[in-house]
């Protein structure tokens, strides 16, 4: 590969042919590869769209005419034909892009996104304000079939009609979501498919956007031949485009599940390059699921698209058949389901990534919460140490739904704790249970785990200073007890398991022989855990410490560095301690 000859091949993309366009497909291709092959990321969504991609640059003047990519987790070629090739040939630089959209890098982008189903309404909206302006920019949204059942994509559609100048709307169908596809939608885009989009009873057209079909979305020639009629057009259109998830690598279109998001991996054989063996926390989750579904069939485990995180792969789901709804990318649905799961009797668990069930928020509050519903929710990747885009970051789940009435909130801190809270929250009816999966794998001896009272747990009893650790901190606080033994101070050590409710209780008990109180916790300090234990003993003479992170958008981190700045260290809360 020489760099140079790309750079060129880019530079001149508007003049190039057909077998140079390819040519660069290509070369992009083996760049995506071999980067994806040494820092891991979205292999699949990224391999299915680098004709797409060319063509449109090819046919489109950005970044003067606009384009949002939806969750833009397609993005990579883009990137790499709007000057950031060398991030993706050059190791060293190789970290310093988002794995998403981001204005900060480039004008090229528009918007920082890594979310699902809005590109369309950001589409509509861009388009409005063009059209109050009266300039020219054409306005593109490429959305994935994965994303457009998604609510507010379904409300953009019903929206888009209003445009009255130039917006198109690309649907890149490769019939796959991060899993498979399920619902009605998506028999119909199979239909528009086998029809090569003659489909009389066309959903697009039914909504009064224009449509046209690209059967084959990887070749480049078809691609810029449906474009080039309807680049300038002076409606809403919807183009919807088949393509091949993960295109050129043969394992990645065999698998397209297991190649959505990938970690690094041998290029020859697809091979994980770091893999430690040990099950996480989704793991752990679908096998206790399954173990207790197979005496008990009102059970039922809901994923929203991403049935990976709690650990249903395709054949666990298989397994769990008809006690298994994958709903799509659709939090708000997932949670209501439950909410009407529960209400007939059934024991529905759902489970997702804690910044996919932030949509879901109203639901969570208003369907189960308000009705006092026995629904077990999943806060997953809810840590510091999971995902560090800032678009998914993990450590606003305790101060998004704490505050919500009836809602239990509990955090356990090891992987016994964590199965044991599991199969107590799917089998009580008290009360809808979120689960906050701790961010790191964690064994211990198990115990008698008891949750019925919502006490917090006294792991050692002590004086004068109490440690509350909540779930990951768990290793911190027994780390810190510890060392406070070293210095003669007999410290209480307290699981308190539960963000809400407090242990209100054994709070005023430890006034009795402590006069400091430390509380460390995987989550913002704005709205915590800790914050609830400052305002219990606001009245007191007790000094509460509260360890936890800042509210910022944080982004491609290292989550050790951001633990040590946060001052979540054993010598760092010795020095505040005066020790």
């Amino acid at each position: 590969m020489n760099k140079n000859k790309i750079e060129e091949k880019i530079a001149n993309i508007k003049s190039l042919d057909i077998d140079e366009l390819n040519d660069l497909a290509e070369d992009i291709r083996h760049i995506l590869i071999d980067k994806m092959s040494k820092t891991g990321g979205h292999v699949g969504p990224n391999l299915g769209t680098v004709e797409l991609t060319i063509a449109l640059f090819k046919l489109f003047n950005f970044p003067h005419d606009k384009i949002v990519y939806d969750v833009s987790h397609q993005s990579y070629t883009h990137k790499i034909l709007s000057g950031r090739l060398s991030n993706y040939v050059h190791g060293v630089e190789f970290d310093k892009l988002s794995g998403y959209t981001d204005p900060n890098e480039s004008a090229y982008d528009n918007y920082t996104i890594g979310h699902t189903s809005t590109s369309i309404a950001l589409a509509v909206g861009m388009a409005k304000a063009r059209d109050l302006r009266g300039s020219d920019e054409k306005i593109i949204a490429l959305i994935g079939d994965g994303s457009i059942t998604g609510g507010m994509a379904m409300e953009a559609l019903n929206n888009a009609s209003i445009i009255k100048g130039n917006l198109i709307i690309i649907l890149n169908d490769n019939d796959m979501s991060i899993a498979e596809n399920h619902g009605g939608l998506y028999e119909h885009l199979r239909n528009l498919r086998n029809s090569n989009g003659e489909l009389e009873n066309n959903f697009f057209k039914n909504f009064g956007l224009d449509y046209r079909y690209i059967d084959d979305g990887n070749n480049i020639e078809a691609i810029l031949k449906t474009f080039s009629e309807i680049k300038d057009i002076n409606h809403p259109i919807v183009v919807h485009v088949n393509t091949l998830k993960g295109k050129g690598l043969k394992y990645a279109e065999e698998n397209p599940e297991a190649w959505h998001w990938h970690a690094a991996f041998d290029k020859e054989t697809g091979e994980y390059l770091d893999d430690s063996g040990e099950k996480g926390y989704g793991v752990y989750t679908s096998e206790t699921l399954l173990e207790m579904m197979k005496n008990d069939s009102s059970i039922v485990a809901i994923a929203a698209g991403s049935p990976a995180s709690i650990g249903f792969s395709k054949e666990k789901r298989i397994k769990a058949g008809s006690q298994f709804v994958d709903v799509g990318i659709e939090e708000q649905m997932a949670v209501t389901l439950a909410a009407g799961l529960a209400k007939m009797g059934a024991k529905p668990v759902f489970g997702t990534s804690t910044s996919f069930i932030a949509r879901a928020l109203d639901q969570i509050s208003h369907d189960v919460a308000l009705n006092n519903l026995p629904v077990t929710i999943i806060s997953c990747a809810a840590s510091i140490y999971a995902m560090n885009d800032q678009t998914h970051l993990g450590i606003y789940d305790i101060a998004n739904f704490s505050h919500i009435p009836n809602l239990v909130m509990i955090a356990p801190s090891s992987i016994e704790e964590y199965v044991a809270t599991l199969s107590y929250a799917v089998n009580q009816n008290k009360a809808p249970i979120m689960i906050k999966m701790p961010g790191k794998i964690i064994h211990e001896e198990p115990r008698d785990y008891k949750f019925d009272n919502y006490k917090f747990e006294i792991i050692e009893q002590g004086n004068e200073i109490a440690i509350l650790a909540l779930g990951t901190f768990m290793t911190l606080g027994k780390e810190l007890h510890h060392e406070l033994k070293n210095h003669g101070i007999n410290a209480s050590l307290i699981n308190p398991r539960f963000v809400t409710p407090i242990d209100e209780e054994l709070l005023s008990n430890l006034s009795k022989s402590h006069n400091k109180i430390i509380t460390l916790e995987d989550g913002i300090l704005d709205g915590g855990f800790g914050e609830k234990i400052a305002a219990f003993y606001a009245k007191s003479n007790i000094r509460v410490y509260n360890y936890g992170f800042k509210k910022e958008f944080i982004d491609q981190y290292d989550a050790d560095e951001i633990v040590r700045k946060s001052g979540m260290t054993v010598e760092n809360i010795l020095k505040d301690l005066g020790i």
